[in-house]
């Protein structure tokens, strides 16, 4: 099976980090050590090899390491279907990222046709019980992994989106200068709604043609009702006089909130125990793992933090084994050596600690 994998990867004052190398055969790699040694930051690194802000949402200028704050650089041999390259990432004080692939200057878009990158952190545990725009932002990272220009019709929604709340803030009533941004909106939160109806379809076909131990879940996409350009045009310019009164806009993908029923139970996700939260999350990773294999010609790398903290030996050795079917590499980090034991032979560890001068390997 053609492979997806980091097979080296060097960070250079990037958070905790002064100097780190880590070389791979591209599979499971496991980190232990305490909390705070650093192990999280190994995958926010890898994360960095994907468009957009990584697993913690940073600023470039927050990934920094201090006190030198000298600017901060990732680099990695990606050996991505058939081919192998070398990518780097990296941002100076006050600079945004910048990328290059192959020794050339590259939109962080390109990095999205080059890795699928999928990861699970102990923030996201409260998924089910947050507000809908933690699950919205959840939903997206998944679409963006199966159609990377998600992200650029994203940002050209709500850069749309928030020049026409400054109209509505500032009660424009002269409905000229609602047309084109409008169109902008209809036109992207179509096709906003198309990629994530699409995605979802995926997901549901994944979960349910595989046997998997961890609880399956029915997805729905709530509040869509509008789904086509026209129907957002016609929403746009008939809700001016309700948004004026609100001053920000109530229609639109936006608005969207992610639904998960746990299927053998018939309960809402967010009505269920801690642990069954926790393992209808991994299941939509796996299968949002599985769908991508089919979809890209590799599985994706996994990043998946601190992930056996609530999980019992026998569902951890389940994962385990999943991860194994998959064949995908998969970088998880716990903080001792026992909770991989399950692993055997099939994955690489590493031990990381700290010491005066930060964060350091083996």
């Amino acid at each position: 099976m053609p492979r997806l994998a980091v097979t080296s990867l060097t960070l250079s004052h990037f958070r905790s980090y002064k100097h780190a190398c880590i070389e791979s055969d591209g599979g499971i790699m496991a980190l232990y050590g305490a909390n705070g040694a650093g192990k999280t930051n190994i995958l926010e690194a890898v994360s960095m090899l994907s468009p957009g802000r990584g697993l913690r949402r940073a600023q470039p200028s927050e990934l920094i390491r201090r006190p030198e704050a000298l600017g901060w650089k990732v680099s990695a041999e990606l050996h991505s279907l058939s081919e192998v390259h070398e990518i780097s990432t990296q941002a100076m004080p006050e600079a945004s990222r910048s990328v290059e692939i192959d020794g050339k200057k590259a939109a962080q878009t390109a990095l999205g046709r080059l890795a699928r990158v999928v990861w699970l952190v102990p923030v996201m545990d409260r998924l089910w019980v947050e507000g809908a725009g933690e699950r919205r932002r959840f939903l997206d990272r998944m679409v963006m992994s199966f159609f990377p220009q998600h992200a650029e019709a994203t940002l050209a929604y709500e850069k749309a989106m928030r020049e026409r709340n400054r109209l509505l803030k500032d009660q424009v009533r002269d409905h000229a200068w609602y047309g084109a941004l409008e169109r902008q909106m209809a036109e992207n939160g179509a096709e906003i709604i198309s990629n994530r109806a699409d995605v979802l379809a995926r997901l549901q076909a994944a979960q349910e043609n595989t046997k998997t131990a961890f609880p399956t879940a029915e997805l729905t996409i709530v509040d869509t009702d509008l789904t086509t350009v026209a129907d957002l045009t016609e929403a746009f310019s008939a809700g001016r006089e309700r948004d004026l009164a609100a001053g920000r806009t109530l229609a639109g993908p936006h608005r969207s909130d992610l639904g998960a029923i746990y299927q053998a139970k018939g309960v809402e996700a967010r009505a269920c125990s801690t642990g069954e939260q926790k393992a209808l999350l991994i299941s939509l990773i796996l299968a949002n793992a599985r769908a991508l294999r089919d979809d890209f010609g590799a599985p994706p790398i996994l990043l998946l933090d601190e992930i056996a903290a609530h999980l019992d030996e026998s569902r951890r050795a389940a994962l385990y084994d999943e991860l194994g079917a998959l064949k995908a590499q998969a970088w998880l980090t716990g903080t001792g050596p026992e909770l991989f034991e399950a692993l055997g032979g099939r994955a690489s560890l590493l031990e990381v600690s700290e010491n005066e001068s930060g964060s350091v390997l083996g």
